[in-house]
């Protein structure tokens, strides 16, 4: 008996621990409602989505309907590195240890090079880094951050990113941005597409869960010192 509720208890634990899907949006409904979870899409600095275009390339396993979110409207040449995006809000009550990543399509004049940010309070941003990216009309896909050691992601109904696009950290005369393809010229009418959205968690264990726990826990102790 022992050793069934000690399995008992371990299986439920396996069950309440694993990672899950915090929220998820593949656009193919040609909206910007999570097709998991809750959350909301801000677009920054007046940056503008003419519609939603094909998400072929990107991780997204649908075999048709495959639809990705289309931006364009950025920054002219020389100004507003770091203002013009998009804002990704996602509710973590109820996970802990977050992460997210998402699939992005640049097209050849579009900004070689974004800076993606985490905010806590949908207000203040902190970067998690710059991602280079040199080709034009390709996708890439899986970009994935990990904020679980970052105090506050968890539990929170106001954790977002933002990935915006910003200058070329390389070019000797500051204050420009470059081209994602070599070959081609930035202009503000480059266009970023997005596909699988993803912020993800583990589940943190309901509190009728965890007095399960206790109880079994405390009556395998009981039976051990009848024994």
């Amino acid at each position: 008996m022992k050793k069934s509720m000690l399995v008992t208890a371990i299986a439920v634990v396996a069950a309440t621990s694993h990672a899950a899907t915090v929220a998820l949006w593949d656009f193919n409904d040609s909206n910007t409602v999570p097709e998991i979870g809750t959350g909301s899409i801000a677009l920054l600095g007046g940056v503008t989505n003419p519609g939603y275009n094909s998400g072929v390339g990107s991780s997204d396993p649908a075999a048709s309907g495959n639809l990705g979110f289309q931006t364009t409207t950025y920054a002219a040449q020389g100004t507003e590195s770091g203002l013009r995006g998009v804002q990704f809000n996602a509710s973590t009550v109820g996970f802990t240890n977050i992460r997210f990543q998402f699939d992005i399509r640049k097209s050849n004049t579009s900004s070689r090079f974004v800076e993606v940010f985490y905010t806590l309070d949908g207000t203040n941003f902190t970067t998690l880094g710059t991602l280079d990216q040199n080709q034009g009309d390709t996708w890439f896909n899986n970009n994935f951050f990990d904020v679980s050691g970052v105090a506050g992601s968890a539990n929170n109904a106001n954790f977002g990113f933002k990935v915006v696009t910003v200058f070329d950290p390389n070019i000797v005369t500051a204050g420009q941005y470059s081209a994602s393809n070599p070959a081609s010229t930035y202009a503000a009418t480059g266009t970023l597409r997005y596909d699988m959205v993803t912020v993800l968690g583990d589940a943190v264990p309901e509190p009728a869960t965890m007095t399960l726990l206790a109880g079994i826990a405390l009556a395998a102790i009981a039976r051990r010192r009848k024994n």
